[in-house]
Order: structure tokens, then C-alpha cells, then sequence
């Protein structure tokens, strides 16, 4: 694992397109004997992957909002470190939407696999998960931690700062209005100023903002005007 580790390191040095990432990540997966990849940045709104799985499992899965529930994610917040996990654990799960979405995921092709988990800026974190459609993993890996985790930071320093298109994200639906009064907050106007500039009254232009700052789940008008500009809604 140490070499494809270092593999890793290498190809996210030169990659610099969604493209080149799917290429290079496909191929490193399927080294190990495993179809997919997945790279997932978690963020408190705007969680996005980058992943070769189904274009229709990866709606499904944000659309569904699964990762509240997602074992893997869960485990991946908790534990820190590189691990591997089974959709044999079905067995085990109480809940019904759980094991309702380990029959989803493995309708897809998705029943085993590798995730490792990052520590990023601002107390957030990001993980890669290789995958494969057979019910539980034959491969005895030896995952070194600290190769895992220097690789995988590695990746998403390079998807950041290559600013790599998601192939999947949450549908954030903003009106005419709120994308308005979150672009004029953008451009440094208070509610007062939009409200004389749209000829609106300040009711209307906090009411608004203020269902524009809901769907984003933003605490503040200027956290709420910085998200929509982050997510490009703006």
C-alpha cells in the first residue's frame, strides 16, 4: 500500500483537470482490484464529491441528504484514520433507513471499500473512499496510517487549489430575489442601500434575505453572502 500511496502523491502532483483526477483515480482503484472511487468534501453547507460512481446513485445520495446517515461518513468523523468496511454489516443496523441505504448503495455496485478520512481547514474534513461492488473486502491490506492520510491531504489541497468541478453536489434553489439581495450584499450594500437602489421596502428586502440566509444556513447576512459567492450562486 505504501507504493500506491506514493502513486497517489504522484498523480494528484500532475493532474489538473476533472478529466485527468478521473482518470488517474479510476486507474489507482482498479490497481487494488475496486471499481470506484469517491473523493467527498464535507462542508456545513456545500458538501461536493468528486467520484466515478453512477451519475444517478451520486444525485440520489445528495438529493436524499445520505450523508447524515452514511455509515461511512459517520465513522470516518469519528474514528480519523484509514479504514475498511463491509455492506456485511447490514445485519447489524437497527435502523430501517440505514439498512435502506445499504441496499441502495449496493444496488449500485457499492458493498465494500476503503475510506480515509482528513482533518481540513477551519475544523472540516474530507476523505477518499475506493470501492467495489463484492460484499466484502479479500484483499489483506496493511493501511498505514500516516502514508493514508499524507496522500489523501495531498489530493484535496490539489482539488482545492485546482478548483476541480464536483461531480456532485446538493441543489441549493435560490429565487430571483434572494440571489439579488445577496449579490448587492456582495458588492458591499446594507439592506437599507439595496432597499433604496430596488426601490423595495426594508421589510421586503430583509424578508428576502433573510429565506435566502435559511436555505444556506447561514447564521449572519454576511456569512450567508459569502457561501452564495463560494458556490458560485451569486
Amino acid at each position: 500500500m505504501e507504493i500506491w500511496f506514493q502513486k497517489l502523491i504522484d498523480v494528484t502532483a500532475v493532474a489538473r483537470t476533472r478529466e485527468m483526477f478521473n482518470g488517474a483515480l479510476t486507474e489507482l482503484a482498479r490497481e487494488l482490484g475496486f471499481e470506484y472511487y469517491a473523493y467527498l468534501n464535507l462542508q456545513p453547507v456545500g458538501t461536493f464529491a468528486v467520484s466515478n460512481y453512477s451519475p444517478e446513485w451520486q444525485d440520489r445520495y445528495f438529493s436524499k441528504s445520505f450523508s447524515e446517515i452514511d455509515p461511512v461518513v459517520l465513522i470516518a468523523k469519528s474514528t480519523m484514520r484509514a479504514f475498511t468496511w463491509s455492506s456485511e454489516n447490514t445485519r447489524k443496523v437497527k435502523s430501517r433507513r440505514v439498512r435502506q441505504f445499504y441496499l441502495d448503495a449496493a444496488g449500485f455496485g457499492i458493498r465494500s471499500g476503503i475510506t480515509i478520512p482528513v482533518a481540513t481547514a477551519f475544523r472540516r474534513i474530507a476523505m477518499l473512499t475506493i470501492a467495489s461492488h463484492k460484499p466484502c473486502l479479500s484483499l489483506n491490506l496493511d493501511l498505514d496510517p500516516v502514508a493514508a492520510a499524507t496522500a489523501v491531504a495531498q489530493l484535496h489541497v490539489r482539488i482545492e487549489q485546482a478548483q476541480i468541478e464536483p461531480t456532485a453536489k446538493p441543489s441549493i434553489r435560490m429565487t430571483a430575489k434572494q440571489a439579488l439581495m445577496l449579490k448587492w450584499s456582495s458588492e458591499g450594500k446594507s439592506m437599507s442601500d439595496i432597499a433604496t437602489i430596488e426601490n423595495m421596502t426594508y421589510a421586503n428586502v430583509n424578508f428576502h434575505m433573510n429565506n435566502a440566509r435559511r436555505k444556506l444556513g447561514a447564521s449572519t447576512q454576511a456569512q450567508a453572502t459569502a457561501l452564495a459567492t463560494k458556490l458560485r450562486l451569486i
